[in-house]
């Protein structure tokens, strides 16, 4: 069975290349819009990996990550924020919040593909 990769991004083009990028890699991607709409879909899909935007509407990906890690059902799933918000203590903030990797725009998708491979 395919693995599933929840996208949670905002922009529409993004979301475009990751969608290609993921298919390339034999993933299935469910998309989130925004942060809220990222919980709800993990809590009803169990992805096998979460990659965040920092900047979301509603909610952001530090808090839809807090949220997420949270449930005891959820807080094994890997997220990797994937961002272009890469200022000092991003990274830092990232993990605090739950991540278990941090990948700054742009981004090599070669290496996007290996870290994912890394946690599933």
């Amino acid at each position: 069975m395919r693995k599933r990769i929840l996208v949670a991004e905002d922009h529409e083009d993004n979301r475009q290349i990751l969608r290609d990028l993921l298919a390339s890699g034999g993933f299935d991607m469910i998309e989130a819009r925004d942060g809220e709409q990222a919980v709800a879909i993990a809590e009803t899909t169990h992805p096998d990996l979460i990659l965040m935007d920092i900047q979301l509407p509603v909610i952001d990906g530090y808090e839809a990550t807090r949220r997420i890690k949270a449930q005891p059902s959820l807080k094994a799933i890997p997220i990797i924020m994937v961002t272009s918000y890469a200022l000092s203590g991003d990274e830092e903030k990232a993990r605090q919040a739950g991540c278990d990797d941090y990948v700054a725009k742009p981004y090599s998708p070669r290496q996007l593909l290996a870290k994912i491979r890394h946690y599933i």
